[in-house]
């Protein structure tokens, strides 16, 4: 049996869209890939990053905040930052992983009353699902 992939999801601080992703990852690629998120500081997973997985049927409860260094001797076969900052920021990794990038729009930044704010984090979860959901397609058919 050949060895699982291993799949990095980097952002910032690892605390909304990366956790997104870890989560539709993980579910999508479980059996064929280990999933990890990271980020190049480490703010916590944002509770409500957690609701709106919830309401997707996902729970992340469970997940922490990673910085990237921890996982400086895992030889990942893919990278994906879900935002500028991190794409920018991002160590170089002495491997051969494929990387790719898509910058999804940060819900934590939403202003607004809090029902807004819900709306703008269910938005990015949407995007990142159907990210993750090609992202599978593409590459572990």
């Amino acid at each position: 049996m050949p060895a699982l992939k291993n799949v990095l999801v980097l952002c910032t601080g690892n605390s909304c869209r990366s956790q997104l992703m870890h989560g539709y990852l993980a579910r999508l690629l479980d059996g064929k890939a280990n999933v990890y998120s990271a980020g190049i500081e480490t703010h916590g997973v944002n509770p409500k990053a957690i609701a709106v997985m919830r309401e997707d049927g996902m729970d992340i409860s469970h997940h922490t905040s990673n910085h990237v260094d921890e996982y400086a001797s895992v030889p990942f076969d893919y990278v994906i930052t879900v935002c500028d900052n991190a794409r920018e920021a991002c160590p170089v990794f002495p491997s051969s992983a494929t990387t790719l990038h898509h910058n999804f729009p940060d819900p934590a930044k939403a202003t607004g009353t809090p029902e807004k704010i819900m709306n703008e984090f269910r938005a990015v979860r949407d995007q990142v699902k159907a990210y993750a959901d090609n992202f599978t397609r593409q590459y572990f058919h």
